[in-house]
């Protein structure tokens, strides 16, 4: 389950309903794990305690993504994780790469006694804004982090016997592919783009990267509040969460926040996901690869 784009700022009356949404989604989904994709505490880093302890009560395992915002309040990056990291139940560990921080590779188990790996979930910190002279925009997946996950990904490749395990990725900042998807009506989508994407104004190369190895079957971001689609491309589905923010920040009209919902299938290479939102409607209920063929 996917929270994204909170902007929590606690104290804030404009970020009440977010402490609404957060335990409503949890006792309706009831999910194996939560993934908080960025942007989500805006204000003071006290509010951290607020928005995790919804899933701490619950016991439920939860990881954390940082966006362009989370750092801007008196913390910084490093000192965000190491204080998630301290909660019960994260699954974040702190590998820091060149300041990039909370990147991961989460493994999924079977349901056999076995207990084998049976696919992955990756998160990574997409960063907050260019790093480079001349060059202005967002942050992107760096070429550190992109050897990183494929050397990961060769490592469980090769581990189940040179098949790449089914993945997902979690990250803030869309990709560039997003947006070159989403224009080209021959690609499948469904949802809404109410807004222009935002990625970072260089592309890295992490689509291909993922496209190489084979394995990661969808990304899921935040970033841009009022979209919410999923798109084929090549055959990997680039999906935006759904806004679980309030009026702390730009909204969507009429303000009805939401969760992104992903469930994966044991020993296929298939998820169905959906979108859940505050007024108890879910939404775009589709199965990959099935619905985008």
């Amino acid at each position: 389950l996917q929270f994204t784009d909170m902007h929590y700022s606690k104290g804030n009356p404009k970020s009440d309903t977010t402490l609404i949404l957060i335990p409503k989604m949890l006792d309706a989904e009831r999910p194996d794990l939560v993934i908080f994709s960025g942007d989500i505490v805006t204000g003071s880093v006290e509010g951290w305690s607020d928005v995790t302890k919804f899933v701490i009560e619950r016991e439920i395992p939860f990881a954390v993504t940082l966006g362009n915002h989370d750092h801007e309040n008196g913390a910084t990056r490093e000192e965000i994780s190491h204080l998630v990291t301290s909660f019960p139940y994260n699954v974040n560990s702190l590998n820091n790469m060149g300041g990039r921080v909370l990147n991961d590779v989460l493994q999924v188990y079977n349901s056999k006694k076995d207990l084998n790996v049976a696919a992955l979930i990756y998160c990574f910190d997409s960063g907050a804004y260019s790093t480079i002279d001349g060059v202005g925009g967002y942050g992107w997946i760096t070429t550190e982090q992109i050897d990183w996950y494929k050397k990961q990904s060769l490592h469980y490749t090769i581990q189940n016997n040179f098949k790449p395990l089914p993945a997902l990725a979690y990250f803030h900042i869309p990709l560039p592919e997003y947006k070159t998807a989403f224009d080209d009506d021959k690609n499948t989508r469904f949802g809404v783009r109410l807004e222009d994407e935002c990625p970072s104004e260089l592309n890295s190369g992490m689509f291909l990267a993922m496209k190489e190895m084979k394995d990661v079957m969808g990304t899921f971001v935040g970033h841009d509040h009022v979209n919410d689609y999923i798109v084929n491309y090549y055959d990997i589905a680039l999906a935006y969460g759904h806004f679980s923010g309030w009026t702390s920040t730009y909204t969507p009209k009429p303000v009805i926040n939401g969760v992104r919902v992903v469930l994966l299938k044991e020993d296929k290479r298939e998820f169905d996901t959906w979108l859940h939102l505050l007024d108890g409607t879910t939404k775009y209920k589709v199965t990959y690869p099935t619905d985008f063929k």
